[in-house]
C-alpha cells in the first residue's frame, strides 16, 4: 500500500454479544425438553459480526492485523461489560485487526448475550437477545456528531437503541457520511430514517416490515421491485433484498435492478450469513469510494454477486465470527 493512499475507514456502530448456541435435531416444540448434539460459547452480535466481516474479508488470513495487506481500516463503536464475555468480545475484534478504542466498557453493566438454537438438519436459527451493555448506548454520546476520524462508510443495524441509531443517522446525514443501515432486527422506522440513506440491506421479513407490505408479496420479483421503489421514494439510493435460497435482489436510483440466484452451499449453520453479506457489501462500496472512479463507479451487480458469495462461504461452518471466510479464501 503505498504511504500518498489513504486506506478507507468502515466505522460499525453495533451491538456486541457473546453467543450460547446449542445445536440439536430439531427445534424444540413448546413443552418440550431437548438435549443438545453440541454446545459453543462463542463472540457474536451483528454489530461486532459486520465488523469482523469487514475485517477478514479486507485482510488475507496470513496476515490479519498487518495494516499493509488490508483494502479498508474498520473501527467498532459500542458497549460491553466489564466481564469476562466483554474481554473475550474486545480481543477477539482486536486478534482480527478491528479498532476497538470506541467501545465503551460499562463497569456497572454486563455484556449482551444471545442464546442461539441451530437446528441441524437444515442450519435454520432461532435467537433470543439479552441486550444489557448494548442499550447503554444512548442519543446523546452522538448529539455533537459522530466521533472522529469521520468514516467513509458508517454501517449499523438495530440492536441498540433506536433512538441513538435516529439520531447517529442524523448525524451522518450533517457530517456527509454515507450510511449503510442493516435494520435488524426490524421494526418499523420513521421515513426521516431513509431520507439520504445510501445503502439498506434487508431480508425478506424485513423489507416487509419497514415496506409496510405482506411478506406474500416479495414472493414475486414484481412484489421486490415495489417495496424497492418505496424505499427510494423515501430517499434510499440503494436497496439490497436478501432472499436466502431465492438469491438477491437490487434496485437503485439509478435504475439498476436484477435478481442474482443463490450460490450453491451446503447448509450447516446460517448465522452470520447476512452480516458476512453486510461486510463484503461495505468493502465494495469504500473500494469504489476510493478509486479514480469514486463513488459514480460503484457496479452494485458485481457487488452483490461478490457478497453473495462471500455469505455462502458462511454457511458452510458451524459459528458466527469463525465462520466468516478471509479475503484469499474467496
Amino acid at each position: 500500500m503505498s504511504t500518498t493512499t489513504r486506506t478507507p475507514l468502515i466505522t460499525v456502530l453495533g451491538s456486541l454479544n457473546i453467543d450460547l448456541v446449542s445445536y440439536v435435531s430439531h427445534h424444540p416444540l413448546p413443552g418440550e425438553t431437548l438435549t443438545s448434539n453440541s454446545f459453543a460459547v462463542s463472540p457474536g452480535g451483528k454489530g461486532a459480526n459486520q465488523a469482523v466481516a469487514c475485517a477478514k474479508l479486507s485482510r488475507p488470513q496470513a496476515t490479519p492485523t498487518d495494516r499493509q495487506h488490508e483494502t479498508a481500516q474498520v473501527r467498532m463503536l459500542g458497549a460491553v461489560g466489564a466481564d469476562t464475555y466483554g474481554e473475550t468480545l474486545l480481543s477477539n475484534l482486536s486478534a482480527h485487526g478491528v479498532d476497538v478504542s470506541g467501545v465503551t466498557v460499562k463497569k456497572d453493566g454486563k455484556t449482551g448475550l444471545a442464546i442461539i438454537v441451530v437446528d441441524e438438519p437444515t442450519g435454520q436459527n432461532r435467537i433470543i437477545l439479552s441486550p444489557e451493555a448494548n442499550h447503554a448506548l444512548q442519543p446523546e454520546h452522538f448529539a455533537q456528531g459522530l466521533p472522529d476520524p469521520k468514516p467513509d462508510l458508517l454501517i449499523m443495524q438495530l440492536e441498540i437503541p433506536i433512538p441513538t441509531v435516529l439520531q447517529a443517522l442524523r448525524a451522518a446525514r450533517e457530517a456527509g457520511v454515507d450510511v449503510l443501515l442493516n435494520p435488524a432486527p426490524a421494526v418499523p422506522l420513521p421515513d426521516d430514517a431513509f431520507q439520504g440513506l445510501a445503502h439498506l440491506v434487508v431480508n425478506e421479513t424485513e423489507a416487509a416490515i419497514l415496506g409496510g407490505v405482506p411478506e406474500a408479496e416479495l414472493e414475486a420479483e414484481a412484489g421486490l421491485v415495489a417495496v424497492g421503489k418505496r424505499f427510494l421514494a423515501k430517499g434510499v439510493r440503494s436497496v439490497i433484498v436478501t432472499l436466502g435460497g431465492r438469491g438477491v435482489f437490487y434496485l437503485n436510483d439509478k435504475g439498476e435492478s436484477g435478481l442474482i440466484p443463490a450460490e450453491k452451499a451446503k447448509v450447516v449453520d446460517t448465522t452470520a450469513a447476512g452480516d458476512t453479506f453486510v461486510g463484503s457489501y461495505a468493502l465494495e462500496v469504500v473500494a469504489a469510494k476510493a478509486s479514480a472512479a469514486g463513488a459514480a463507479g460503484f457496479d452494485i451487480a458485481a457487488a452483490v454477486k461478490k457478497s453473495n458469495k462471500a455469505a455462502a462461504k458462511t454457511v458452510e461452518k458451524q459459528g458466527a465470527q469463525s465462520s466468516i471466510p478471509w479475503r484469499d479464501e474467496l
